[in-house]
């Protein structure tokens, strides 16, 4: 017997893309792995360019003038017919109260939103490592807009020193060696442990930092999130059927 499905949603452009996924305006190559690539997830995404953001507005800036821009491209992947809107920066926490009011579908704008969660699924004696972009850039009223209440219980370490990420993510310099990042990123990431033996988990907040967490993972024996981890889960329970 045939299924005939009856939902007409009148202002949705297309069907079939579950994930929208807002895009800083940049030039960094997105490479397997990245959010920025859509052959990193086994199921359809839709992006959106905000034209007016830029890392240098976002991240060094936390420039709240991009509230408008931000929120008109998520109500424009609300409209294009997606079931729940991310992001690929963690930074974008920033705006998530702005844009989680505009829309009517889950927004998850940040990486960092995973804290929370990790933390309560962690021993009590076990913290959380965080590996940022740019550890200088992480506010206390960042962490809140993500949620993190209490940031006690982690511990924050930046790739802002690290040669290879800086010139091809922050810089944009059009040239990626993701076997020099791997290593920086691990190199970071098992810095982070040595100072904070306690650490029972790993988050990566940069969306390209995702290619090496598997490496990350390897050196630490520990459970790694990113953001490509919170992407999938939110799509497992917008998409059940899919």
């Amino acid at each position: 017997m045939p299924i005939y499905h009856t939902d007409q949603r009148k202002h949705h452009l297309s069907y079939g893309a579950s994930i929208g996924i807002l895009l800083l305006k940049t030039r960094t190559r997105f490479i397997l792995g990245d959010v920025g690539n859509a052959c990193t997830f086994d199921f359809p995404v839709q992006y959106k360019v905000v034209e007016e953001s830029s890392i240098e507005r976002l991240i060094f800036n936390a420039d709240s003038t991009l509230a408008d821009p931000i929120v008109k491209a998520a109500i424009a992947l609300e409209q294009a017919g997606v079931s729940a809107i991310t992001a690929n920066c963690g930074y974008m926490a920033l705006f998530q109260k702005q844009v989680s009011e505009a829309v009517n579908i889950p927004v998850f704008l940040s990486s960092l939103m995973q804290i929370p969660f990790i933390n309560s699924i962690m021993p009590k004696n076990k913290s959380v490592g965080v590996v940022v972009a740019d550890s200088r850039h992480i506010t206390t009223s960042l962490l809140r807009f993500a949620g993190v209440i209490n940031a006690n219980n982690i511990f924050i370490a930046g790739m802002e020193k690290q040669k290879n990420f800086w010139s091809a993510i922050m810089d944009e310099q059009g040239i990626l060696d993701s076997n020099a990042i791997e290593k920086e990123v691990v190199a970071v990431a098992s810095d982070l442990r040595q100072r904070a033996p306690n650490i029972g988990a790993i988050l990566l907040e940069c969306s390209d930092l995702p290619p090496y967490s598997a490496a990350v993972q390897e050196a630490l024996k520990l459970p790694v999130f990113d953001f490509v981890t919170m992407i999938k889960y939110v799509f497992s329970s917008v998409a059940q059927n899919q």
